[in-house]
């Protein structure tokens, strides 16, 4: 295991919270992720559905929990299903878990073999009067392939039509928004590795280096101090490329004068950061690159004051959409005239075309409600940004922050962002 094995209470937990918010006599049934296929007999890397992980800490497919909290009996209130090894596995794939392993890390006591799901499911579903069923409802997915999760549960839905069916992710996502400690740890682990291949990265940028050199840097970075890798996609893009939200080809050589934008995340165990920095390949900012990204880090730095229990992403974007307006009057980029010609949102837009915040947890996009009021425990982005695509001058400054009651907390505050620091840093870096 690369990461600190986490405390099964984390999971344990989770489960309750889950089960008091599940109506009487009702059965939820949530399926580990399926492997990907890959090309010709290869398969991607297994990334477990997180949904799944939240509630077991199992990381494995073929897996499959079953939660009832009125079952009449104690051991069927929970149970865990893996698939057992067998020599033929363990020759290709290694050993699987064991009931003992995978009972210690999820806490569940009742683990039992696959094969014995249909029978204890079938079982279970005849007792209980409603079914809970999962699926990916991520606001911005709109995916072809069907996750597993789908698939059997259209199977349980044919096969037992007179029973209530609800939808799991309505409780997971108002649980999932708010973080424990133990997740707060992870993510503050996964953005100090994040940290550390930033300043990685300082030391390896300059003119003629390759996009995908920088990239190395990182994945280096990552897989030296116990990351699984990525969070998502890394978009390291130079010239005119940082003025592409999505660009993930980092395929172009950095060229001198150019800036250089980065948003990349550590994925530690299962927990993602995201970090933005915008930086000169040289190691020096032209007057105009300058003052572009002091009037980024001014709003970033008055949008973390914002972020408080209260406020909602609907009013944050709206108070940053004044915010980024006045900054872009004072670079010459649009006028007051165009403000009221156009309406401030029109005006602006032209320059900052994505919303200033999402949630962070098990996914860089985590589940949440968009319309649900600031708590303390959420984990958010901030991440303004000014893209100038005349000038091939794209800045976006991107920090992660936790909601307290006691104000906002930083959590990549140690990361360079100043001007100053980042010249001195890259300046350093070309005299060693």
């Amino acid at each position: 295991m690369r990461f600190q094995k986490i405390d099964s209470n984390l999971f344990v937990q989770n489960r309750l919270r889950f089960a008091r918010q599940m109506r009487s006599d009702s059965l939820a049934i949530f399926q580990a992720n399926d492997k990907m296929p890959r090309n010709g007999d290869q398969y991607f890397p297994y990334r477990q559905n997180s949904d799944f992980f939240y509630l077991t800490g199992i990381d494995q497919p073929e897996s499959v929990l079953l939660l009832y909290p009125d079952a009449s009996k104690e051991d069927h209130k929970e149970i865990l299903f893996i698939r057992k090894g067998d020599a033929l596995s363990r020759i290709w794939e290694g050993e699987r878990y064991t009931k003992n392993e995978a009972r210690e890390i999820s806490g569940i006591q009742k683990v039992m073999w696959l094969e014995q799901l249909a029978s204890i499911q079938q079982n279970l579903i005849h007792q209980a009067k409603r079914i809970y069923v999962n699926e990916n409802e991520n606001l911005s997915v709109q995916a072809e392939i069907q996750t597993r999760d789908i698939r059997i549960a259209k199977e349980i839905r044919e096969r037992y039509p007179f029973h209530k069916y609800h939808r799991s992710q309505p409780i997971l996502r108002y649980l999932r928004m708010i973080k424990s400690h133990p997740e707060i740890e992870l993510i503050n682990h996964a953005a100090g590795i994040t940290s550390k291949a930033f300043h990685r990265v300082l030391k390896a940028v300059k003119p003629g280096k390759k996009e995908y050199e920088i990239e190395a840097e990182i994945i280096h970075t990552f897989i030296a101090s116990g990351s699984s890798g990525h969070a998502y996609d890394p978009i390291v893009a130079s010239g005119a490329a940082n003025c592409v939200l999505h660009y993930i080809k980092n395929d172009k050589i950095c060229e001198d004068g150019d800036m250089l934008l980065l948003d990349f995340g550590a994925e530690y165990g299962h927990y993602a950061a995201d970090l933005s920095r915008t930086i000169p390949v040289n190691g020096k900012f032209t007057d105009r690159q300058r003052n572009v990204y002091q009037a980024v880090l001014r709003v970033l730095k008055q949008t973390i004051d914002l972020m408080v229990p209260g406020m909602t992403l609907e009013e944050l974007n709206k108070e940053v959409g004044q915010m980024i307006s006045h900054e872009l009057v004072s670079l010459g980029l649009i006028d007051r005239k165009e403000l009221k010609a156009k309406g401030e949102y029109a005006a602006y837009r032209q320059f900052f075309m994505h919303g200033v915040a999402h949630h962070l947890g098990l996914d860089v996009h985590d589940l949440s409600d968009r319309n649900s009021p600031f708590q303390a425990g959420m984990i958010l982005t901030c991440e303004p940004g000014i893209y100038i695509a005349e000038e091939s001058l794209g800045i976006r400054l991107e920090n992660n922050i936790l909601i307290t009651d006691d104000g906002p907390v930083d959590l990549m505050a140690e990361i360079p962002i100043e001007v100053e620091h980042i010249e001195s840093l890259m300046q350093e870096m070309v005299l060693n």
